[in-house]
């Protein structure tokens, strides 16, 4: 089932839309392709002018550092509820959160009550899940990805891969 039936405005149909944020996958990711950090509200505005953001959920580690709060106070405010894991600092100087299968559960519990899964990730791991929903609930998987270090099988994956470039970056 489906779920309930879109909302029709001004005789349109309007697209309801979940999104989900690997925080990690795009910090990183950005900030090796770029030396930048992605604008979340940019890309708010941008999904909204094609349907209603219906669930949005951002997948993070914990500092529990003021910078930290400060940005999750912000993802918060556009509206995105926040979802932390542990730090765990891993040798290379990178972050561990362990968010795949959570990301995962959340994608598959949420798809039958959308018409669009936005997924901001180049984790390769979530190719499956995306050809998945795409095949048991028919909705339309998007991918938001970094050139270059984004999957070539979770772009393949995607029924839209929309890259991260200047324009979604502050």
């Amino acid at each position: 089932m489906r779920g309930p039936p879109p909302r029709i405005n001004d005789r349109h149909f309007v697209k309801r839309i979940a999104v989900f944020a690997d925080v990690q996958n795009i910090y990183y990711t950005t900030r090796q392709a770029y030396g930048r950090r992605f604008n979340y509200r940019v890309l708010w505005q941008r999904i909204s002018q094609t349907g209603e953001v219906v669930f949005a959920t951002a997948y993070a580690t914990n500092r529990d550092d003021d910078q930290q709060r400060k940005f999750q106070r912000a993802l918060k405010h556009i509206g995105f509820a926040i979802k932390l894991k542990p730090y765990i600092q891993r040798s290379d100087g990178s972050a561990k959160g362990d968010w795949d299968v959570g990301i995962a559960i959340d994608v598959m519990a949420t798809a039958p009550q959308v018409d669009t899964v936005i997924l901001l990730s180049g984790d390769g791991d979530f190719d499956l899940l995306m050809e998945k929903i795409k095949t048991d609930y028919a909705v339309s998987a998007e991918v938001y990805g970094v050139p270059g270090l984004t999957a070539h099988s979770l772009m393949a994956a995607a029924t839209v891969y929309h890259p991260i470039e200047e324009d979604l970056l502050l």
